[in-house]
């Protein structure tokens, strides 16, 4: 595949909200949150009431057990109204991004990448996913965007600019930019503010992203020319279900039709790997029922220096796991998968110890406390070893995940 950057990453059209929407009650976390806590959610509906918010343009992952045709439906019709009730200004540009999370601010670059630069599978793509892809997440997802007007996406794509010559720069200048919106995101999200960045400096910052490409740079990072310019952090699984929905478009466009066909491309937020408020946190497995006979399986199959803590109400104990953190987390993983299989149990992956210890406590179940992959060794896994499992990883906590905010549209 070629290295055109400006067919891997392109200048987005991007919706936001007019003057008047209520900000805090339109942005919303990622679906994929909280799938243990239903009054987390229970909270965010009654708080936004019925004001326009992006809550009503998804579909949260807690609800996915049950029949969700209708919420598909709902979630369609939704789209559609907030576009023929004019609620929206399109802005053409970069939009750059500052999230306040803890007392550390994460930067970013709202853009559009090419799903054709884009695969979840082992091949050398520009972009790559950094997790496993697992087909049975994604039906949902796929029901809702086929017959979607706009995105609103909650990806995060990482670049491994070690020397901070991309994002930073125009952080340093954003006081010169137009500012786009600033606001506290509700629930504890912290505060988000966006600028939108001058057209004259497209052209430079299309130009650093391919620099990252360059065969002597990724020799020197990565031991060979990988060609990896991009890897997705948070959102693996939305990224699969656009890349999917259009592959299955492009069979009836042409050549050209594919050039300009709004759905080849998917809005992101470009994220630097190495800046602030970029710590990676485990993800946690929660079991609804305490099962010894499963512990006593982790004991006999699991071996090396490092320590698993599990994580019982009114209790805990250690068992041996590899030391290396990529190894332990598949080794786990692969455990965790056969016993599902095996028993049909209900298992559940939770941010942050405090809210695992909350689901054991209150369920009886147990815990899995999951070691931590540090994300100076990303890039070099996914190059010299592949996917990591679903779940290894997450950019901070759930409370500091991405919120949905601007919007695009794709039909």
């Amino acid at each position: 595949m070629e290295n055109n950057t400006e067919r891997v990453v392109k200048v987005p059209k991007i919706l936001l909200p007019k003057k008047g929407i209520d900000m805090e009650k339109w942005a919303t976390i990622a679906c994929d949150q909280f799938t243990s806590t239903p009054e987390y959610w229970e909270r965010l509906v009654a708080f936004v009431g019925d004001s326009p918010s992006t809550l009503k343009l998804t579909c949260p992952e807690i609800y996915l057990s049950r029949d969700v045709s209708g919420e598909v439906k709902k979630v369609q019709a939704e789209m559609r109204k907030y576009l023929d009730e004019g609620i929206f200004d399109e802005r053409e540009g970069f939009v750059l991004v500052e999230r306040q999370v803890g007392n550390d601010y994460r930067i970013g670059l709202m853009a559009a990448i090419d799903l054709d630069a884009y695969d979840w599978h082992r091949v050398r793509t520009p972009i790559r996913a950094t997790e496993d892809t697992l087909m049975e997440r994604l039906p949902v997802r796929i029901a809702i965007r086929k017959g979607a007007e706009i995105e609103a996406p909650h990806a995060i794509i990482l670049m491994d600019d070690r020397e901070k010559d991309i994002i930073e720069p125009l952080y340093a200048a954003r006081d010169g930019f137009e500012k786009l919106y600033d606001f506290e995101l509700n629930m504890g999200g912290g505060h988000i503010r966006g600028w939108l960045v001058p057209r004259q400096r497209e052209q430079e910052i299309l130009d650093k992203i391919a620099a990252l490409n360059t065969p002597e740079l990724q020799i020197e990072k990565y031991g060979s020319d990988a060609g990896i310019m991009l890897a997705v952090g948070d959102g693996n699984h939305s990224v699969a279900t656009a890349k999917v929905c259009y592959e299955e478009l492009k069979q009836s466009l042409t050549g050209e039709q594919q050039k300009t066909c709004p759905e080849r491309y998917m809005l992101v937020e470009l994220v630097n790997l190495h800046g602030g408020g970029m710590e990676f946190s485990p993800i946690h497995r929660y079991f609804k029922v305490r099962d010894d006979e499963f512990v006593a399986k982790l004991k006999a199959s699991l071996y090396g220096d490092g320590r698993l803590k599990i994580m019982y109400k009114g209790g805990e104990e250690y068992i041996k796991c590899p030391e290396n953190a990529g190894t332990a987390i598949t080794e786990i993983q692969r455990l965790v998968e056969a016993y599902i299989k095996e028993t049909g149990a209900e298992i559940d992956y939770v941010h942050d110890v405090i809210h695992l210890k909350e689901c054991v406590d209150k369920s009886d179940g147990m815990g899995i406390v999951m070691p931590a992959f540090s994300r100076s060794d990303l890039f070099g896994y996914v190059v010299n070893v592949g996917n990591l499992p679903k779940k290894a990883f997450s950019i901070g906590e759930a409370e500091q995940k991405r919120y949905y905010l601007e919007c695009r549209k794709i039909k």
